[in-house]
C-alpha cells in the first residue's frame, strides 16, 4: 500500500489527564497508518490504546505533538470517522434501521441531503443491514435483538456514511466466542468490500492477527508503539486457519512483547506521570 503520504500520521504524541500534574497516557507516541490499511493495536491493559483512539478521531486534543489525518491537523471531530465500540449503545426508543440512520442525521454532507433522499439512504441502510445478515429485523427494536445483533447494527451504523477511517474500540470485547469469530468474519467480508482504513483497538490477540495486516504494540502507560508485526496471510482468511502453526506462533509472538512490555515499565513512572 504505497502513496505519497501516510492517510493518518500521528507524530510525538503526549496525553496528559488532569492537566500538569495529571496522568500521563501516552508519551513520544508515533504510529503511521495507509489508506485502506486494517490495522490493530494491542497492548497491556491501561497502555493508552482506547485514548490513542480518541485523539485519532478528533474527540480529545493531544497535549503534545501532531495528529494527521487524510492531509489535514484533527483539531475537531472528524467527520470522516466512522467508530465502534464495545457496548453497541443503540437508542432503545428507535428501530434497528432508525438507528443505523442516525449518523445522517448528523455527518454532513448527508444530514443536509437526508431530508429529499431518505428514500435512498433507506435503500442504502437495509442493504447494509442484509449484508450482516440482519435483513427483516430493520422493524425491530435493540432489546429485540440478541448482542450479537445489536453488535451487527451497530457495524452498518458506523459505516452509513461511507466513512474513511473505521475506528473500532473494542467491539467484540463483551461477547461469547462463538458470536466473536463470526462477527470477525463479517468485518473482514465489510473491509474486503469497502476498504475503509481501520484502527481496532483489541485486548483479543487472536482476533488482531485474523484481521489485521500490520499488529502494533503498545508499552506500559505511558503508553507508545513499540513494536511492529505485519501479518503475512492472506485474505479471505478463515476460522480454521486460526489454528495453524504460523498462526499461533505470531500469536505467542505478540503475547510475549506485550509480557515484555508489562515487566519493562519504567522505574520512574511516576517521574514520568509529573513530567512537564
Amino acid at each position: 500500500m504505497s502513496s505519497t503520504r501516510p492517510f493518518a500520521e500521528i507524530r510525538d504524541v503526549a496525553m496528559r489527564y488532569g492537566g500538569v500534574e495529571g496522568t500521563l497516557a501516552l508519551r513520544g507516541t508515533t504510529m503511521m497508518v495507509e489508506k485502506g490499511e486494517f490495522i490493530a493495536v494491542v497492548g497491556p491493559s491501561g497502555c493508552g490504546k482506547s485514548t490513542l483512539m480518541r485523539l485519532v478521531t478528533g474527540l480529545w486534543p493531544a497535549t503534545e505533538g501532531s495528529v494527521i489525518v487524510a492531509g489535514r491537523e484533527v483539531d475537531r471531530p472528524l467527520s470522516i470517522a466512522g467508530m465502534g465500540f464495545q457496548n453497541p449503545t443503540m437508542l432503545p426508543w428507535r428501530t434497528i434501521l432508525q438507528n443505523v440512520m442516525l449518523p445522517l442525521e448528523v455527518v454532513e454532507p448527508h444530514r443536509r441531503r437526508l431530508r429529499a433522499e431518505r428514500a435512498a439512504y433507506e435503500a442504502k441502510a437495509r442493504a447494509l443491514l442484509a449484508s450482516v445478515g440482519l435483513a427483516g429485523f430493520e422493524k425491530r427494536y435493540p432489546w429485540q435483538l440478541s448482542g450479537g445483533m445489536q453488535q451487527r447494527a451497530s457495524l452498518c451504523r458506523a459505516l452509513i456514511h461511507d466513512p474513511q477511517l473505521l475506528m473500532l474500540d473494542e467491539p467484540f470485547g463483551a461477547l461469547d466466542i462463538f458470536t466473536r469469530e463470526d462477527l470477525w468474519s463479517v468485518l473482514q467480508d465489510v473491509w474486503i468490500e469497502r476498504r475503509p482504513t481501520v484502527i481496532l483497538v483489541t485486548h483479543d490477540l487472536r482476533e488482531a492477527v485474523y484481521l489485521a495486516d500490520r499488529v502494533l504494540v503498545m508499552s506500559s502507560r505511558p503508553g507508545r508503539i513499540i513494536a511492529e508485526q505485519v501479518v503475512p496471510f492472506g485474505r479471505p482468511r478463515r476460522l480454521e486457519d486460526t489454528y495453524a502453526p504460523a498462526f499461533t506462533d505470531l500469536v505467542h509472538t505478540l503475547r510475549n512483547q506485550i509480557d515484555e512490555a508489562r515487566k519493562a515499565a519504567p522505574a520512574d513512572a511516576e517521574n514520568l506521570t509529573h513530567a512537564a
